[in-house]
């Protein structure tokens, strides 16, 4: 097997590994939580599933630094390709996970403001829920937010991937699909949220273009390239 189908395999593990994690503390923890416009009703269901939430705080945290290992991982198997681009999708989606793991903050302060700490006695209960339901308001604006940079990062992949000669240039091509459409869901929830509320079951099934990738690096890596020195029959070749 060559080092380039090695990398490739590595980082399509990764990749799949962050796409199990990620949903529990990004999607089904806030969803099952969160009340909307009832702070008291939030704060119960805080109380009464804590550790289930807690763990939802974790697995965020978990998926973040995955997201880490994953961007380095890219930036190895297509570094060669073209290395400015490379170096802009790892910038692009290092902001996006230090977004990220501000988003986790927030998602974590609900436990501290109805911990119950003595120096929070200053707050009545009312208040103190309100705190809790505004910081997961918060942390849904974030993720409203850091959305933008995980549609960025995915243009200079794309590009990456379009360009390498050892991954179909199709993948590269939904790259670009589903990082336009987290632009644009971004851009329209935050400039006219109503119109960004109807247009979610859409940006779903284009944001769903990237998850090919993942499974074309797990199952095949790269493909051969003939004279591609990377390859083993080639490498055999040159020291000949």
């Amino acid at each position: 097997m060559s080092s380039r189908k090695r990398d490739a395999r590595y980082a399509g593990i990764l990749y799949l590994l962050l796409s199990l994690v990620a949903p529990f503390g990004m999607m089904y923890v806030p969803s099952a939580f969160f009340v909307s416009g009832d702070a008291t009703a939030t704060s119960g269901r805080i109380m009464a599933g804590e550790m289930v939430y807690r763990l939802g705080v974790v697995t965020d945290l978990a998926s973040q630094a995955i997201a880490v290992f994953l961007t380095l991982a890219l930036y190895q198997l297509l570094k060669d390709v073209n290395r400015q681009h490379a170096l802009l999708m790892v910038a692009l989606s290092l902001v996006g996970i230090a977004m990220g793991f501000t988003n986790t903050l927030r998602q974590s302060a609900p436990l501290v403001f109805l911990s119950g700490a003595d120096y929070l006695s200053v707050f009545d209960r009312q208040q103190l829920d309100a705190l809790a339901f505004a910081s997961l308001r918060l942390r849904n604006q974030g993720v409203t937010a850091v959305s933008l940079y995980w549609g960025l990062w995915l243009l200079p992949f794309g590009l990456l991937v379009w360009r390498s000669g050892f991954i179909p240039r199709i993948f590269g091509a939904l790259l670009w699909v589903a990082g336009v459409a987290y632009i644009v869901s971004c851009l329209t929830s935050l400039l006219f949220p109503d119109y960004g509320r109807m247009i979610s079951p859409v940006t779903l099934a284009l944001v769903a273009a990237e998850v090919p990738i993942i499974f074309y690096l797990v199952i095949k890596g790269a493909r051969e390239v003939p004279g591609d020195p990377m390859t083993p029959g080639s490498r055999i070749a040159v020291q000949a």
